[in-house]
Formats: structure tokens, C-alpha cells, sequence
């Protein structure tokens, strides 16, 4: 196997509500909703940097197609990033986001860098963040 990742899906509760945050909040585009005419089909696709696609699927959609039982969320399992080239932008980003999404604030972090933590509608946590060893 080659060390390539091409999709990230990230089951959600409310397909409509998570797509209007990542399309409305965050700006990913998209084309919306698609696949809503076939059982557990509807989900929606991000195009992002690199040839990397980023889904939206319903976590029963999910279960459903993998034969196994939804579980219980858990913010702790799996966290995304989104390295910036600078301290203002992750201020920027972090700013715009809704009050109520934000987890940790934006602040110098103990390797050097700066960054923040947020969580999307279905709490998938992200990280926004500057590393000035690794620019974005």
C-alpha cells in the first residue's frame, strides 16, 4: 500500500446542519447534498488542496454500509488539522468561527508554535495552527 491518503469521511448526525457548517462557516466548496435518491447514499464532497476529497456521510449511512452498529460519539477519536502560514491567520479563522465552536483559543504553544482548537456540529475537533518549522 502506498502511503496516500485520498478520501477523509467524517460521519455525521445531521448532513444538512454539517454541511452548512463547513460550507457556510468554514467556506469549503462544495455542491451540496448529492445521492439523497438512493437509501443511505446522501452525502456531500469538499474538494480540498492536494487532491484530497473530504465527505460528509451520515454516521447510520456509515454503519449501515459497513454492517456494524453506529456507536457513541467521541470528539477525543480522531482530530483534523489545518496548518496556516501565520499567527494571523489562525487569529483570522478562529475569529470567524461561531463562540460556542471554539475549544481552545487561539495562543503560543508550548513547541513554538500558535494555534486553536475548534469542533464542528458533530464534534470533530480541528486544529487551526502555525508552525513556523513547517509552513502550511
Amino acid at each position: 500500500m502506498q502511503p496516500r491518503i485520498s478520501y477523509i469521511t467524517l460521519g455525521v448526525d445531521d448532513l444538512e446542519r454539517a454541511v452548512a457548517f463547513y460550507r457556510d462557516v468554514l467556506g469549503l466548496p462544495t455542491e451540496g447534498i448529492i445521492g439523497t435518491e438512493f437509501e443511505h447514499g446522501a452525502v456531500a464532497f469538499f474538494k480540498m488542496a492536494g487532491g484530497l476529497t473530504f465527505a460528509l456521510w451520515p454516521r447510520a449511512s456509515i454503519a449501515h454500509d459497513c454492517g456494524v452498529t453506529v456507536g457513541s460519539r467521541d470528539s477525543t477519536a480522531l482530530m483534523l488539522a489545518h496548518n496556516v502560514d501565520s499567527a494571523a491567520d489562525v487569529d483570522a479563522i478562529m475569529a470567524a468561527l461561531p463562540s460556542e465552536a471554539v475549544v481552545k483559543p487561539a495562543r503560543e504553544l508550548f513547541w513554538g508554535g500558535y494555534g486553536g482548537v475548534f469542533r464542528d456540529p458533530d464534534g470533530h475537533l480541528w486544529e487551526v495552527v502555525y508552525n513556523p518549522k513547517h509552513m502550511a
